[in-house]
């Protein structure tokens, strides 16, 4: 059904339970006794607090308080018994979540737009559900590529005029997020999918647009934005949020809009050279050469520069004790640049050094139960349950078992698969979670928690 009519108990009011009761069975032929979580696929939003992304607003979710409350808590079950079912609820959200002209929403409430790295990882979650949706939904997220290359971050397929206040034009968004699409092919490609050559030359155009960019003095490729990074809110910025009195959230939320204005308006002040970013472009350049019908020796040439580029960016701490990878840019390398966060461990993808590694496995650094947190636990800035202070992000967590698994490190990558099974099972899909406890936060269901699938995959072959 496209639609569910609310259940009505005493006195006309909503009731919860013979709601949740009736719909399961509807749609599902069976009575309630299955895991909290497949209602809570086929009912998007239930887990959200309410603090969603206005319609005009692309920022993923910058309110003060951002803990989704679990609402199946003392109504039905507990989630999943088996990890076999993690799989069945993955297909169902999925599903759920689909879209004309082919893509998923990242959470029906909360995210009614398609996000480009989203649909990326959506299309690795296709390839592992064995369903060709994935090279639709790649087709989708370039649909709206413009002549030079260019990718954006956001496209409002069901409500064109929606970004148009903070955008400055209908349908899409103006910045663009990192090119997870190099990998999204390889993996499609891999799996036996057939993937249109047309779709591999537009994945190459969007690579080459960003490799376009005038360089950072280090000569990394620089973001415009924190959202083109895809960590909106991260410690790494903290030196760009205006100083003063006020809520830092508050004031993080203003200043993002204000760099659209400024975008719009064709200035850039936010300059900074992402190790993270940067290493995402050479990797997915390199993904994707692994599966092109030719070679591209300007791909070449951009992978294998950004990845000697991002290695340099390695630094030893003064005490010589600890290194870490440092961004680039006028108000970052030496302060909130150099704080270790788990966007910036992407560099392990291109630069596989065992120190790196050392801290992803150590249980006083990243290593955390339900999957590696999103800031380093030494650093001041860590809180496990604060957006982008410290939470397991899915998509991250896949990507370090990909680095895992590529520098042959097989235990590490079987570890991170399992915890990242655990995060999403124990947050019932969480957009992302505690990595000491796994409780859900963010919207919930969250589609490209269904990476959960995937890393189950991995950990049982």
């Amino acid at each position: 059904p496209k639609r569910v009519q609310p259940v009505t108990g005493q006195g006309g009011r909503p009731d919860r339970q013979l709601g949740y009761e009736m719909v399961h069975r509807a749609l599902t032929g069976y009575r309630v006794g299955g895991p909290s979580i497949v209602l809570k696929c086929l009912l998007p939003g239930l887990g959200n607090n309410g603090n969603a992304v206005a319609q005009v607003e692309a920022k993923r979710y910058d309110s003060a308080d951002r803990h989704g409350r679990n609402l199946s808590d003392g109504i039905l079950p507990s989630m999943i018994g088996e990890q076999d079912q993690l799989r069945t609820s993955v297909a169902a959200m999925m599903d759920q979540a689909w879209r004309e002209p082919g893509f998923c929403v990242p959470n029906q409430a909360t995210y009614p737009h398609q996000w480009l790295w989203d649909s990326c990882f959506h299309a690795i979650i296709w390839a592992a559900l064995g369903s060709d949706r994935g090279v639709n939904e790649l087709q989708s997220c370039l649909a709206k590529q413009a002549d030079d290359g260019f990718v954006p971050h956001m496209t409002y397929w069901s409500e064109p005029e929606a970004g148009r206040v903070l955008w400055g034009q209908a349908e899409t968004s103006i910045i663009t997020q990192p090119p997870m699409y190099g990998h999204a092919i390889a993996e499609m490609v891999r799996s036996g999918f057939r993937v249109p050559v047309d779709l591999m030359q537009r994945a190459v155009r969007g690579i080459a647009n960003l490799a376009d960019r005038p360089r950072t003095p280090a000569g990394l490729v620089p973001v415009y934005h924190p959202w083109e990074t895809g960590c909106d809110d991260s410690a790494r910025w903290d030196d760009w949020v205006p100083r003063g009195p006020g809520d830092r959230v508050t004031k993080w939320a203003g200043y993002k809009n204000e760099l659209v204005t400024e975008l719009a308006g064709g200035h850039q002040s936010f300059v900074v050279g992402s190790v993270g970013f940067n290493a995402l472009i050479a990797w997915n350049a390199k993904e994707l050469l692994s599966v092109l019908p030719e070679p591209y020796e300007s791909l070449q040439e951009t992978a294998a520069e950004l990845s000697e580029t991002v290695s340099a960016r390695w630094t030893i701490d003064h005490d010589g004790r600890e290194g870490r990878w440092v961004d680039d840019g006028s108000r970052t390398e030496s302060a909130s640049g150099r704080i270790r966060t788990l966007d910036t461990m992407a560099a392990l993808l291109v630069d596989p050094r065992p120190e790196g590694f050392a801290q992803l496995m150590d249980p006083d650094g990243f290593a955390a139960p339900y999957g590696p947190r999103g800031v380093h636990l030494a650093e001041p800035s860590y809180d496990p349950a604060v957006y982008w202070r410290g939470p397991a992000w899915p998509q991250l967590g896949y990507l370090m078992m990909v680095a895992a698994d590529q520098a042959g490190k097989t235990q590490l990558a079987t570890d991170l698969a399992d915890q990242l099974v655990a995060g999403a099972m124990k947050s019932e899909l969480a957009e992302y979670w505690d990595p000491e406890t796994g409780k859900g936060l963010g919207a919930i269901p969250q589609t490209w928690t269904g990476l959960g699938v995937v890393a189950q995959q991995r950990s049982r072959s």
